[in-house]
């Protein structure tokens, strides 16, 4: 059975990413970070929230090159 998941825990959004987990908790506390959900225990990021949040990025990358 092949499993399709529609969403990362920290660690796996971490390495898709290529940002280490400091940087993750660092842009939570900058109001930076992806939305989260928690699902029992565990804090997921959906597909969903992480293309935003990579959209967010891209956004603000090319408003300061414009600058």
């Amino acid at each position: 059975m092949d499993y399709t998941f529609e969403a990362y825990s920290i660690p796996e959004f971490c390495a898709a990413h290529r940002i280490s987990r400091a940087t993750f908790y660092n842009l939570i506390h900058d109001g930076h970070a992806p939305r989260t959900m928690k699902v029992g225990g565990r804090v997921l990021i959906s597909k969903d929230a992480a293309s935003d949040w990579r959209k967010a990025c891209e956004a603000g990358s090319a408003k300061s090159e414009a600058a």
